[in-house]
Formats: C-alpha cells, structure tokens, sequence
C-alpha cells in the first residue's frame, strides 16, 4: 500500500539527531531516505554505545541503540566526500531526489560542489533542507551549538526547574534533546510542505532550519506570558504558570499528578477528597483566584493527598473525570495498558538476527498507515543497491570505486 510519501526520495547528508530524526519521520511517511555515511565509521552515534543491540546468543554486536532510534526505514550508502569521485556521486544522487537534507556548519558543503546553489543547478526543483544550530545567516551563524546550550540560551532552562527559593531550586534542562526533536520534527514538516508546494507550482526551494529558532519558537504561552503581562516568567518546578493546582503531589505511597485545568475539574476533585467547602470558597472557586492564592492552597491540597495512597487517588479521580495520572519509568510507561494498546513499541526483524525495538510513530493514518518492516540499516548495507538502482553503475564501476576507497 503507497503511503503518503511514497512518491519521493531523499537523500540524507545528516548525522547525529535533528537530521536523523527528520529522515526518519519522512522514511515512516513512505519516502525513499538514502542515508550518505563515511566509509568504516559511518554516523558518530554507531559509536555512542553502551547500550548495544545484542545478537540472538545475547552477546552484544556494535550497534548503538542512540543510532538505532534515529534510522529506521533508511538505506546506508558510504562514500568519502573528501574525494572528488565521491562528491560527483553525492550529486548524481541529489539530481536525482526529491529532497536533500544536510547539517553541515553553514557553508562547508560548498567545498564539495554540494551547496544549494550547485545542487540547484542540477535539479531545479530539489527541496533542501539545511539543520544547523543558529541559522545560515546572523552574527551566531558559524558557531557550532549542542542541545543543552540552547535549552539554556532560548530560555527553557529559565522555566524548568524547581523554584529557587526551595530545596532543589534552579535551572534544570529536560531529559531528553529536546532542541534536536523539535528541530527534526519541524525540519520534515517544512520539507513536506516544500514538496507539496513543487506539487502545485513546479518550483523547488531552500529551507533554513536552526535549532536555536526552533526551541525559542517552543516556548509558546510563557513567551506570550511576558509580552502580555511584561513579567519575565519565572521557574515553578512541577507546578503551572497559569492553572492551580496542577503539579505533583505527595501520596501515602509516592507521588500522582494532578492536572485540575479548569473549575468543574477542581469542584470534582474537592467531592472526591471530601472537601467540597474548598470549591465554594471565594479564594478558591476560580482559576484566577486559585493562581493568586495558590500559597494557600497548595499545602491544603498536598495535606489532603498524602492521606491516601496513589492508587486510591488516581482510580476515585479518573472515575470523577479529574484529569491524574502516576510518574512512570520507562518500563512502566511500556506496561501501561494503554501504551500496550495503541502498539507503540514495534519490534522489527534486524540483519543481526534478533528484532530491533523501536518506538511507534505516534501518527495514526486511516488510509496509509505506517508500517515498520525496515531496520535500522547497517553500515553501507545499501551502497551496491543504490548506486546500481538509482545511478545506473555497472557492478565494475561499484567495485573500481571500493578500491579506491571512494566507497
């Protein structure tokens, strides 16, 4: 069955995430993601082990989970891009694309013919992608940049963490590489609607991704916060900005979240904790009056929550519509029913012999639905495919071309 991408190819000049990440969201969509890696080393992250995937004996082979969550439904094609012969295959193989994503330093693809202006000349409609850390232009533009800088530069960390003035208090970044999901996230959609746009009008374009752009962008509501209010935000550890209460509280065995978004929600957590009085209260019967008193309400609340245990809680509030919920590990979150449900760990057969586990996309499509029946790819599995398939070379050429060393 086509899915929505069938129809494109796209050649990946990326490595690392955000790139990754990109290729691998339109390879779920259906495109062809020829992914260009050196030859013996291949992607830095091969390398970022342990932890490794094991082979069917449990002994672990050189497979890195972090490459392994960023490369599904990918081809691995190696070539040097320090040899001219290898910088002319990369362009035989971007005049043949759809789409061309890179995440090089801004202009080094230049030094190898391999810039927008020198694959535009070749294929006129290619849709290119470049995913740097601030941008190809700006008085930043040539500085290299990591996840945890700009969590910190564009104001998240300025957010997270718990309050300063309590045990704990601080900036914190979030625990994962929130910039480079982001990025990659927003990359594949910009790219999509760059081949729709073509669809309709012929023309192919640039696309200038930067991460820095990317997370200040993510900052949404607390941005408009401050524009509104001219109150630089402020950290609030698990609590809300604008909605009380909502964060994590305290059980006789743990902790729950609770998420009261609205004031039917809070009256019906006030009937199941037995403090109907506390929803008629004047200081607490609104949202806006519970944000301005939330010092006195929280401790209210956290000394009503700590009476009972977390599955009392969450199975009297869910049955009340509150919206609650625990704080899973990773192996919970992959017991949880509903997890398990909506099949979100697939596990898809790998050249080691084992399955390789991979998280589900979480788009759900009713007439061309994903399907997961491409691994993460080894290190130059597809080079002989794909310059005999795609470029035409004859078996001698491919085998002239591993002499010297070109791929």
């Amino acid at each position: 069955m086509p899915r929505p991408l069938s129809h494109i190819r796209v050649l990946d000049l990326t490595r690392i995430l955000a790139g990754p990440w990109a290729s691998q969201t339109l390879a779920d969509l259906g495109a062809e993601v020829i992914k260009i890696e050196r030859p013996k080393t291949g992607d830095d992250t091969r390398t970022w082990g342990p932890p490794w995937l094991k082979d069917r004996d449990g002994r672990e082979t050189r497979e890195a989970a972090y490459y392994l969550s960023v490369n599904r439904g990918k081809k691995s094609v190696t070539i040097d891009l320090s040899q001219p012969a290898g910088q002319r295959l990369v362009r035989d193989l971007a005049a043949k694309s759809d789409a061309l994503i890179e995440n090089y330093k801004v202009g080094d693809l230049a030094r190898y013919g391999l810039a927008y202006d020198d694959v535009r000349e070749l294929n006129p409609g290619i849709i290119y992608c470049s995913v740097t850390g601030f941008g190809q232009d700006g008085p930043y533009a040539q500085r290299p940049g990591y996840d945890f800088v700009f969590q910190g530069m564009a104001g998240l960390m300025s957010v997270t963490g718990e309050r300063d003035e309590l045990p704990g208090g601080g900036p914190q970044k979030v625990g994962i590489a929130v910039t480079d999901v982001l990025t990659g996230m927003y990359a594949s959609l910009a790219i999509t609607a760059g081949v729709a746009y073509r669809q309709l009008t012929g023309v192919g374009q640039y696309i200038d991704m930067a991460l820095l752009d990317t997370l200040v962008a993510f900052n949404a509501n607390q941005i408009s916060n401050y524009w509104c209010s001219g109150e630089i935000p402020k950290r609030y550890g698990n609590a809300h900005a604008n909605i009380v209460p909502y964060e994590v509280f305290p059980a006789a065995d743990g902790h729950i979240i609770l998420a009261v978004g609205n004031d039917s929600q809070f009256a019906s957590f006030c009937r199941v904790a037995g403090r109907e009085d506390l929803a008629r209260d004047p200081r607490f019967s609104t949202n806006p009056q519970r944000v301005r008193n939330r010092g006195v309400l929280i401790p209210i609340v956290q000394a009503i929550v700590r009476q009972r245990s977390k599955g009392d809680w969450i199975g009297a509030l869910e049955a009340a519509g509150v919206p609650c919920g625990p704080i899973n590990n990773m192996q919970e979150v992959f017991e949880n029913p509903q997890v398990r449900h909506r099949g979100m760990r697939v596990d898809i057969p790998h050249p080691a012999g084992v399955p390789c586990a991979t998280v589900a996309s979480p788009m759900r499509f009713s007439e061309t639905p994903i399907t997961y029946d491409v691994p993460p790819p080894l290190l130059g599995q597809h080079t002989r495919e794909v310059l005999s398939g795609v470029l035409g070379l004859s078996d001698d050429e491919i085998a002239a071309l591993s002499a010297q060393g070109v791929v």
